[in-house]
C-alpha cells in the first residue's frame, strides 16, 4: 500500500491571499489545487500563478466541469493545469473530451452518482476519482461514516485511485486506516490554522506514520 499523497485546496476569493497560503505550505504538500471557488473568482489567472510559483508540483484545477470538456480543458492546460476535476454528472463524451485534452481527470462525487456510472468511466479510460464529504454537508454536522468507507473501498476495487476530501484533520486520518487512499485533500484544516506549515507536516507525519 502506498503513502497516501497530500494535496492542499486553496479555495480563496483573492489570488493574493491563495499564494500567500500556498507559499507556507507548498514546500510541505503534495499537490497544489486551485479551488473552484478561487478559480471563479479569478479564471485563469489563478492557475498560472500557482503554476509560476510552483514548477515542480503537480497543480490541480478544479473546475467541477459540466460540459464544454474540451474547451474547459484547453484552457485549463494552457495556463499550466496538470489536472483538472469534472462533475460525475457530467456526460461521458464531455469527460472524454476532456481527458484527450488534459490528459489526467478526476471525477468530483457529488450527489446520487452510482456504481453504474463509475463502470462508465473505467471503460472511458478514467481511473481516478474524489470522494467528498461536500462543505456544505459539513457544516450540516455531516460525518465521515462506515457507508463512505465502504464505499470508497468499491471505489478502489474497481481499479480507481481515490482521493478523500471534507473537513480533515490529522486527527481524521485515522479512520481511513488500512484503506489505499491515494490522495488526501485537505483546505481550510492546513491553510486555516496557526501555523499552516507546521498543520501540513503533521499531516504528512501522520499519513507516514499510518500508512508508511
Amino acid at each position: 500500500m502506498a503513502i497516501p499523497n497530500l494535496q492542499v485546496a486553496l479555495d480563496h476569493l483573492r489570488i493574493e491571499d491563495a499564494l500567500k497560503d500556498a507559499l507556507a505550505v507548498g514546500s510541505e504538500v503534495d499537490i497544489i489545487e486551485a479551488g473552484t471557488i478561487l478559480i471563479l473568482n479569478e479564471g485563469d489567472k489563478a492557475i498560472k500563478c500557482l503554476r509560476n510559483v510552483f514548477p515542480d508540483k503537480v497543480v490541480i484545477a478544479d473546475t467541477k466541469c459540466a460540459d464544454a470538456g474540451s474547451t474547459v480543458a484547453k484552457n485549463c492546460k494552457d495556463a499550466g493545469a496538470d489536472w483538472m476535476t469534472v462533475i460525475c454528472c457530467a456526460t461521458i463524451p464531455t469527460m472524454k473530451a476532456a481527458q484527450k485534452e488534459i490528459g489526467t481527470l478526476q471525477v468530483e462525487l457529488y450527489g446520487d452518482w452510482t456504481f453504474e456510472q463509475a463502470e462508465q468511466w473505467r471503460e472511458a479510460g478514467i481511473d481516478q476519482v474524489i470522494y467528498h464529504q461536500s462543505r456544505d454537508a459539513l457544516f450540516a454536522g455531516a460525518t465521515w461514516t462506515e457507508s463512505d468507507l465502504n464505499k470508497i473501498k468499491r471505489l478502489i476495487e474497481m481499479g480507481f485511485k481515490v482521493s478523500a476530501t471534507g473537513g480533515l484533520t490529522k486527527d481524521t486520518l485515522k479512520v481511513f486506516e488500512g484503506i489505499d487512499i491515494y490522495t488526501f485533500i485537505a483546505g481550510r484544516g492546513i491553510y486555516a490554522t496557526e501555523n499552516p506549515a507546521q498543520s501540513a507536516r503533521e499531516f504528512k507525519e501522520e499519513i507516514r506514520r499510518i500508512w508508511g
